[in-house]
């Protein structure tokens, strides 16, 4: 989960969707549908879209202060949720157009019923998300028969599940005690648990401490914690041209970070705000993800016939939240990705 502030909507006749899709993944239904009051749906030349507070989307604000999307002829509204959940119930009740998430996360959510689908990456961790252990734990292997502190249900525990499964390790093998990454790390920092998955400044943490190691972050294995811009199918349907102008002023804001950047990790802290809001702050956490610039994000998504490696992650997302009970469907790579707009951006 992304820390965050929290904002409202109101059910409307999408309702009934969202009260099926959310009672099948187990969240707080009232407390999601009450969160969608305050945003309206959008009309053509403007896209609404949620998020929580993280660095990676630091581009959208950017874009949007420097004029990207309004020069393109879209304007961009973007809300700050107190989750994902929250996010996706005001999406599927039509009061958003889309959300910037984890790939892994709105896989959970794709029905039947609730279409959506990635028009762009942002970014993905790089570094920022590991493994913490105790010194004489020198491999995943060893780590067979322990217990390791983790947040069930979110990004850390796909990673975590990704890079076992890669490995031939079974999940079963580990015991897992349910809790947030800081509090697995503070765990850990106690002696409580001989492992943790945690994020930065906790692995930093560990390390200055001199408590334990890192046995890994996600430094190592790119391309796995992925944040995407997803849009509903319906705005894609109806509004092409704004979610094209979207997705080239994100470029255009990532290539304006790359020449500019204490200038853009200003417009950008500021924008994101929250814990990020000093742009000392947000340059901190910006060491620990890469943005993903157009080169890198048609290599990632690649195309309907022949997806990148957001395809593996699908695969493995559907098997990894089966096996521990958060999905039921199967959802497929042309379900879930349009690379339409990023192979055709200018």
């Amino acid at each position: 989960m992304r820390h965050a502030r929290r904002i409202g909507a109101r059910e409307n006749t999408e309702g009934s969707k969202v009260k099926r899709f959310l009672n099948r993944s187990g969240l707080a239904l009232g407390a999601a549908l009450a969160a969608a009051c305050m945003a309206g749906p959008a009309s053509a030349g403007e896209i609404t879209i949620g998020h929580t507070i993280w660095v990676g989307y630091g581009p959208l604000y950017l874009a949007r202060d420097l004029g990207y999307f309004k020069q393109g002829g879209v304007d961009v509204k973007l809300q700050v949720v107190d989750d994902n959940a929250l996010a996706m119930a005001a999406e599927a009740a039509g009061r958003m157009n889309g959300s910037a998430s984890t790939i892994d996360e709105i896989l959970k959510y794709r029905s039947p019923h609730f279409c959506f689908k990635t028009v762009t990456v942002l970014d993905d961790s790089y570094g920022g998300d590991g493994i913490v252990v105790r010194d004489n734990i020198n491999s995943l292997k060893d780590l067979q028969g322990k217990t390791v502190a983790i947040n069930e249900g979110s990004t850390s525990q796909f990673w975590f599940s990704y890079v076992l499964l890669k490995q031939h390790i079974p999940l079963d093998s580990i015991t897992f005690s349910n809790m947030s990454a800081d509090d697995a790390a503070a765990a850990f920092i106690a002696g409580h648990v001989p492992a943790a998955v945690t994020w930065e400044p906790n692995l930093t943490l560990v390390k200055t401490k001199h408590v334990g190691k890192v046995l890994m972050d996600s430094r190592s294995i790119p391309g796995v914690i992925v944040d995407v811009l997803q849009l509903t199918c319906k705005t894609i349907q109806d509004q092409p041209k704004d979610v094209q102008a979207l997705v080239d002023g994100v470029f255009r804001a990532v290539e304006y970070a790359k020449q500019h950047p204490k200038e853009a990790d200003a417009i950008m802290a500021k924008g994101v705000g929250g814990y990020l809001s000093k742009p000392s702050d947000f340059a901190d956490a910006e060491k620990g993800v890469r943005f993903y610039d157009h080169a890198m994000a048609v290599k990632y998504l690649g195309t309907t016939a022949q997806p990148g490696q957001i395809d593996d992650i699908i695969k493995l997302g559907n098997e990894i939240w089966k096996a521990v009970g958060k999905m039921k469907d199967t959802v497929t790579y042309p379900e879930v990705v349009d690379p339409h707009f990023v192979q055709t951006t200018h």
